[in-house]
C-alpha cells in the first residue's frame, strides 16, 4: 500500500478540495491553541483589572499596579490551570469519553485498532507454528492450507485497503476464525 493511499483514501493525489480543508485545519488549530489561548488570558487579565480591581478599594491595596496584578494572576494562575488539566486527563472520565469518540470518529485510529488486532492474530499463529517447527513437528495439511488461506487473505486486504473501507470481511473472518480455535 503506497503512502498516499493511506493519505489520501481512494485518491492517489490531493485535490484542491483536501488542500483548502488542510489549510483550514492547520488555521483551526493555530487559532485555538495559540492565538485565542493568549488573546483570551490577554484579555481576562485587562478586563478583571480594570473594571474590577481598578474600582474596588481593598483590591487595589493588595494590587497597587497592573504589573502586581498580572505576577499574582501568572503566579497562582499556571499552577492552578496544571492542575486542573491533570485533573481532566488523569482523573475525570471526561478525557476517556473524548478519546473514545476521537477513535470512533478517525478512520485513521480505526485502521490501527484493526491493523493491531490482524498483528495479534498473524503473531499467535506463527508462534504457535514457530514451536512446532522448533520441536520437529511437522505441519498438517490444514496447517500448511491455513498459512496460505491467510497469506492469500492478507495480500488481498493489503492491496484493495482503504481508509474509508470500515468493513473488513475478510480480515473479521481472520480474527473471528482465531477466537473460535
Amino acid at each position: 500500500m503506497k503512502y498516499t493511499d493511506t493519505t489520501h483514501a481512494n485518491n492517489a493525489h490531493a485535490n484542491n478540495a483536501s488542500h483548502t480543508f488542510r489549510l483550514w485545519q492547520y488555521f483551526r488549530v493555530g487559532w485555538a491553541t495559540y492565538f485565542g489561548f493568549i488573546f483570551a488570558a490577554l484579555n481576562t487579565i485587562i478586563t478583571t483589572y480594570y473594571l474590577a480591581i481598578d474600582n474596588i478599594g481593598f483590591l487595589q491595596e493588595i494590587f497597587p499596579t497592573f504589573q502586581h496584578y498580572v505576577v499574582a494572576v501568572v503566579a497562582i494562575g499556571i499552577p492552578a490551570l496544571i492542575g486542573v488539566g491533570y485533573i481532566h486527563t488523569k482523573r475525570s472520565p471526561a478525557y476517556k469519553e473524548e478519546a473514545v469518540i476521537r477513535v470512533e470518529t478517525n478512520p485513521h485510529d480505526i485502521r490501527g485498532v484493526v491493523n493491531t488486532e490482524l498483528l495479534l492474530v498473524i503473531v499467535d499463529k506463527l508462534n504457535k507454528l514457530l514451536i512446532k517447527k522448533l520441536n520437529n513437528i511437522e505441519f498438517t495439511k490444514k496447517e500448511l492450507s491455513e498459512m496460505d488461506m491467510l497469506k492469500e487473505k492478507i495480500q488481498d486486504h493489503t492491496n484493495d485497503r482503504t481508509l474509508s473501507d470500515l468493513i473488513l470481511t475478510d480480515i473479521d473472518g481472520i480474527i473471528k476464525e482465531k477466537n473460535h480455535e
